[in-house]
């Protein structure tokens, strides 16, 4: 027993090591775990149930830290990883403007976890059950969610339903497809294809390119020939130095208080990045291949983080603020990284 132990430890430092070479994702968890542990005693993330699950400090960490700790031989959840699944849990049936958004989170988080069954959990059944008891029957927004809107790109704004809606059809692309053959639930799955699909052509590419990794798992979200339109228009992006501007996943609405940004940015690069490979493109394909070289040149050595500022407000870097797109960028950064 010790022995396999002390094996199973050896083999996680020979990983580690390994990685080391250009980028130390042991950093990156780390940084990620920090984040969390700020964020579980600020109190303005404090929930009923638990907290507030945030897109950009806790969407990317449910997304990440699970892909980090497989590639570093962990053998259990963080605690912030189970505090944030037991908010999403208790926070299924809460009422308020983010009722749309836990639902979604709800339905994706528990899609994850029943992935690979051929029938739902009863948790991801209720997360559904959920989610389609709140989806939008009439106006410009039927078949999509409410959403916060707090003029914050990328992610609270008029078009963040969008989003939303592209999480949505990731979170029901992994469904069993037993489930998805329902005839109550293909009629709900019909609005949200029919939604997104009206309002494809509006959206910014970062919200396009959330729609292009849902139809990964959703192919009925967007047909080939526009899902290829839209890898064309983020490789045309690309920065001779293998990133990508923030202004390229935009338009973005004016924010005059926000930091410039000029030339290649963490988030944009790490999320692009990341959805490249969603849809299929190679580690080895020169585009793919170009991004992640600069990703690892560009992990801060000290924190394991990938630097990113907010797209909306400059804010003192003391503040749980300051490193909101920061936590973002170093999420996906860890996924594209490791293949996830």
């Amino acid at each position: 027993m010790q022995r396999t132990a002390l094996l199973t430890a050896m083999m996680a430092a020979l990983a580690v090591t390994g990685f080391c070479a250009d980028w130390n994702p042991k950093l990156a968890a780390d940084y990620l775990d920090s984040r969390q542990k700020e964020w579980f005693a600020w109190p303005r993330a404090k929930a009923e149930g638990g907290v507030c699950v945030s897109c950009h400090t806790g969407v990317t960490y449910l997304l990440a830290r699970p892909v980090l700790r497989k590639a570093l031989a962990e053998s259990q959840p963080t605690v912030y990883e189970k505090g944030l699944l037991e908010g999403i849990h208790a926070q299924a049936d809460a009422e308020g403007n983010r009722q749309g958004a836990e639902a979604v989170f709800a339905a994706l988080f528990f899609s994850f976890q029943n992935a690979g069954s051929k029938t739902l959990s009863a948790d991801a059944k209720r997360a559904f059950d959920r989610l389609w008891s709140l989806q939008i029957r009439e106006g410009k927004d039927r078949g999509a969610w409410k959403w916060p809107n707090a003029n914050h790109d990328p992610w609270s704004t008029p078009d963040a339903p969008f989003y939303g809606a592209s999480l949505a059809a990731l979170a029901v692309g992994t469904a069993p497809a037993e489930y998805r053959e329902r005839a109550d639930v293909k009629e709900r799955i019909a609005a949200l294809t029919d939604y997104l699909e009206r309002e494809r052509a509006s959206q910014p590419l970062h919200n396009r390119l959330a729609l292009v990794w849902a139809s990964s798992k959703l192919p009925a979200a967007l047909p080939a020939p526009l899902r290829k339109a839209i890898l064309d228009e983020i490789l045309r992006a690309q920065q001779p130095d293998g990133g990508w501007a923030i202004a390229s996943l935009g338009p973005w609405r004016p924010h005059p208080e926000a930091p410039p940004s000029e030339g290649s940015n963490s988030y944009a690069t790490a999320y692009a990045a990341f959805i490249l490979q969603q849809a299929g493109m190679s580690r080895s394909d020169k585009a793919v291949a170009r991004a992640l070289d600069w990703l690892r040149a560009h992990q801060d050595r000290e924190s394991g983080s990938w630097a990113a500022d907010s797209l909306n407000s400059r804010h003192e870097p003391d503040s749980m603020q300051f490193r909101f797109m920061q936590d973002a960028a170093t999420a996906f950064a860890s996924l594209a990284l490791l293949g996830k």
